[in-house]
């Protein structure tokens, strides 16, 4: 049942923030294109659908845990993260959700948490940072601009908004 609510969830979140961002539109089309983009790669995961592993050197991974799907703090961190999903894209950013602990899935078995926790891994599978509070997109991507591997993405011109 928790699976179900945090789909139906994810889905009406992702609908009302992709039906926002279809009102603008830049001059040059770019967020069109990014749109268009979106649309072909799922941002959302339930990690009982997926592993980490799946997702190492193509994907940066933010995983966002909860004890239920009624959390407060989890409802704010997936609906944050819903409302500037082309900024996540660009940087070749997956979100993966859990919030059944009884599941044991194999996401929460490699990373542990307690309670909410909001967690960002690196390309190469390395956890970089762990957090106990929902934070907005602006601030995952700075500290995500600030790992090496996406500096390097930022001087070839890689993945750039």
């Amino acid at each position: 049942m928790a699976k179900v609510l945090t789909s139906i969830f994810i889905v009406c979140v992702s609908a009302a923030a992709w039906a926002q961002d279809a009102e603008v539109v830049s001059d040059t089309g770019t967020a069109e294109a990014e749109r268009e983009m979106a649309e072909e790669v799922p941002l959302f995961f339930e990690a009982s659908e997926v592993t980490l592993d799946e997702f190492v050197w193509t994907k940066r991974v933010v995983v966002v845990f909860a004890d239920t799907p009624a959390d407060p703090r989890y409802i704010e961190q997936l609906e944050l993260l819903s409302a500037r999903p082309e900024a996540l894209i660009a940087r070749d950013v997956i979100v993966i959700t859990d919030s059944d602990p009884s599941a044991e899935t194999d996401v929460r078995r490699a990373l542990r948490p307690r309670g909410f926790q909001l967690t960002l891994i690196e390309k190469d599978g390395r956890v970089n940072l762990r957090k106990p509070l929902p934070w907005d997109v602006r601030e995952v991507t700075r500290a995500i601009d600030k790992w090496p591997l996406r500096q390097e993405e930022i001087r070839e011109g890689r993945g750039t908004e």
